[in-house]
């Protein structure tokens, strides 16, 4: 009899471990990833100066893939813009960036080294040109920029390659019909308070914090770009054909605009990498940057812009395989 109860206890046993057991793996299988793990290990992103809408969304990014893709270590580096984050990714000293349309064609154009392994992964938001003079100045038009001193921002940014074709496109140049600063949107503000330059050229998503900021102490305006030099630009061809007629809201500086829109012109702004770049790695930052948009969208407005719908228009790049495997995933 104590046999039979001893085996009744054994089996009972047998059956409670074979039932812990079972518990034991669900539980396994709900904590921990089964199949494709998130990618791993640390990938560099090239931004922008520290004041400019480059660096806080690459900011908001990393902090979204944080969460998104936790293996990842996604390293932040300043840069002086767009001219310089196209090369840095060419030549394989960044994985990824965000740069204008305009600078990427431009590199494309000139033959640079890796330019042909350059991808796209996203058409983000809009860069809007911006050229502020103090509310007295007695400059109304890109033209009347003659003789001034004017912040065209440094070499290899993207500032200063718009800056270049806008004043060319008033007829004006660079060199020698003004005299330029080559400085960049941390340092443009206070020269323009302190009357060392009579004006600046900006290209960045709307509201940039620093123009925002200039224009809370300081009375601003800003010298529209109109439509017949829209026109003009665009018989420069090359690059200059990325730029569009735009309008700046007149919500987006409301002391420097007195409730009024100005005209300017605009160009997209792209999320890009290199070929060879792991197809896991580029869906996945695509996904984010798509999934992330309303939640970067709250402290960069210009993030709000991105759209689902056209963000797979990379030109001049061709489409990323792995972020064409995320527009795939997604399609309706």
């Amino acid at each position: 009899m104590f046999q039979a109860l001893s085996r009744i206890g054994r089996r009972r046993a047998l059956q409670g471990s074979a039932a812990a057991f079972v518990a034991f793996g669900l539980l396994l299988w709900w904590l921990l990833p089964l199949g494709k793990s998130s990618p791993s290990g640390t990938v560099s992103f090239s931004t922008g100066s520290a004041t400019g809408v480059y660096q806080l969304y690459g900011t908001l990014l990393q902090e979204a893939l944080a969460k998104d893709m936790p293996r990842l270590d996604v390293e932040l580096r300043e840069s002086v813009g767009s001219q310089e984050n196209v090369r840095r990714v060419a030549t394989g000293q960044a994985d990824f960036t965000i740069a204008a349309a305009d600078a990427v064609a431009k590199y494309q154009r000139e033959g640079g080294r890796g330019a042909d392994q350059l991808r796209g992964c996203a058409r983000l938001y809009d860069d809007y040109v911006h050229v502020v003079v103090p509310r007295r100045s007695s400059v109304e038009t890109i033209g009347q920029l003659k003789g001034k001193k004017v912040a065209v921002g440094q070499t290899g940014s993207g500032v200063r390659l718009v800056a270049e074709h806008v004043l060319r496109a008033a007829g004006l140049d660079l060199d020698k019909d003004i005299q330029p600063v080559p400085v960049g949107i941390g340092d443009m503000p206070k020269l323009l308070e302190a009357k060392k330059i009579d004006a600046f050229f900006w290209s960045g998503g709307l509201p940039t914090g620093a123009v925002s900021k200039l224009s809370d102490r300081f009375d601003i305006r800003l010298v529209p770009i109109k439509a017949d030099l829209v026109e003009k630009l665009h018989e420069q061809g090359q690059e200059a054909e990325y730029y569009r007629s735009a309008v700046m809201p007149a919500d987006a500086y409301p002391r420097a605009q007195s409730g009024e829109s100005v005209q300017t012109v605009a160009v997209a702004n792209l999320l890009v990498t290199r070929a060879g770049t792991d197809t896991e790695l580029t869906e996945g930052m695509t996904r984010t940057v798509i999934n992330s948009r309303d939640r970067i969208g709250e402290e960069v407005h210009a993030a709000q812009r991105v759209d689902l719908r056209t963000a797979i228009y990379t030109d001049p790049l061709n489409l990323d395989e792995g972020a064409r495997r995320y527009y795939r995933s997604v399609k309706p």
